[in-house]
């Protein structure tokens, strides 16, 4: 009763304390992500990415295979015998290791992004088998991020990869192709004329290390039977056929804020921050409070302050008491970092102008108006 009491008397005391706080958290679940797409999406090098950035652990089946294998564990062992007499590692081995890494102690602390599963191959388990054990999963994948992408642009894609021998490394048609690489230097160079010097310095820096440009490195590149456009326009067809209608399912049965499509067309960074953007939204600042937008919107603070009206560029985005500001350029990001104060304290964000241009007719009120509205970013 007396606590009851001293509850009442003392209405505006702060019941999110840091020990509650810190118990939430230890009782709360990881987040868990699962990557789906055609073969040769960009799966694996977007959840390797993720989980780097994210803090989380990567699962993917070359990925478990290894690790086993580096930790000399059972199935490690197993696999080394199956791979020392020349066999292939079964598909019941890689499902198995694969399950037994999600349910580790460090997936339960970190989370996981999952890739490459459910898998093409019916050998142990059908498709449909496969998204029933992920539905029956202890930690079930909170997020289900599909990439999107067209047949043509993805087995033209793959058709174009190439891989070196010796490193393993797979590069694209952009990396290695000599017209391409040509092209893409031509425009950088245009690119480059309207950057600073220290930017056109270090892009100059990079070329120069780049292993690509070196004609005999170019000639060890050789394609992977998988890569040959029949074949990836085989496994494509397979994918469509087999997984297709299953993976369709999931998607359905899954609430629309926790699936996020993403377009395969993009390259690996553009699509990677895009994807970080989004989840950013979800990520939790506090019990019951979430990252939200500002009143500001998309335009700029600092600009505003300075009269003008200029929309912010998203990779330019930064937060502040729970809140997402974006900023015009990175000098404005700088000196908003620097002390936000002045921008978002009243009466900002200052309201748009609004003129009344009135005269006899013809005396120009229209061209008087446009003027206006074009200096201004205003409307008419």
């Amino acid at each position: 009763m007396a606590s009851q009491e001293e509850k009442q008397a003392q209405p505006f005391t702060d019941i999110f304390d840091e020990d509650e706080a810190e118990k939430s958290f230890l009782l709360s679940k990881p987040t868990c992500l699962i990557i789906l797409g055609k073969p040769g999406s960009g799966k694996k090098t977007l959840a390797r990415k993720l989980a780097q950035i994210w803090k989380c652990i990567f699962i993917e089946a070359l990925e478990v295979i290894q690790m086993n294998i580096h930790e000399e564990t059972e199935y490690g062992l197993k696999c080394q015998e199956l791979l020392f007499k020349g066999q292939s590692i079964s598909e019941e081995l890689v499902t198995e290791m694969i399950l037994k890494k999600i349910e580790s102690p460090e997936v339960a602390h970190f989370g996981y992004v999952l890739s490459g599963f459910p898998s093409l191959s019916e050998e142990y388990m059908t498709v449909s088998q496969q998204i029933e054990k992920i539905k029956n999963l202890k930690l079930k994948p909170d997020f289900l991020i599909n990439i999107k992408c067209s047949d043509y642009d993805l087995c033209q894609r793959i058709s174009g990869q190439r891989q070196h021998p010796d490193s393993g490394q797979v590069y694209q048609r952009n990396q290695w192709d000599p017209n391409v690489i040509e092209k893409h230097k031509k425009e950088k160079e245009q690119h480059e004329e309207e950057n600073e010097e220290e930017d056109e310095e270090q892009e100059e820096e990079e070329t120069a290390e780049d292993p690509l440009m070196i004609s005999e490195f170019l000639h060890q590149l050789v394609q992977r039977p998988e890569d040959i456009l029949e074949n990836a326009e085989e496994r494509v067809g397979m994918y469509k056929d087999i997984m297709l209608h299953p993976l369709e399912d999931l998607m359905a049965e899954q609430d629309c804020q926790y699936l996020i499509e993403l377009d395969g067309n993009q390259q690996p960074h553009d699509l990677f921050d895009e994807l970080f953007r989004v989840l950013s939204s979800y990520k939790l600042l506090a019990h019951r409070y979430r990252w939200r937008r500002s009143r500001w919107g998309q335009a700029c603070p600092v600009a505003l302050k300075e009269g003008d009206i200029v929309m912010g560029n998203p990779d330019l985005a930064v937060s502040f008491l729970g809140k997402m500001y974006v900023l015009s350029s990175p000098e404005a990001l700088k000196t908003f970092m620097l002390n936000p104060r002045p921008y978002l304290l009243p009466p900002m964000p200052l309201p748009p102008c609004k003129v009344l241009v009135f005269g006899p007719p013809f005396s120009g009120r229209t061209t008087i108006c446009n003027l206006i509205a074009h200096k201004y970013k205003g409307k008419v």
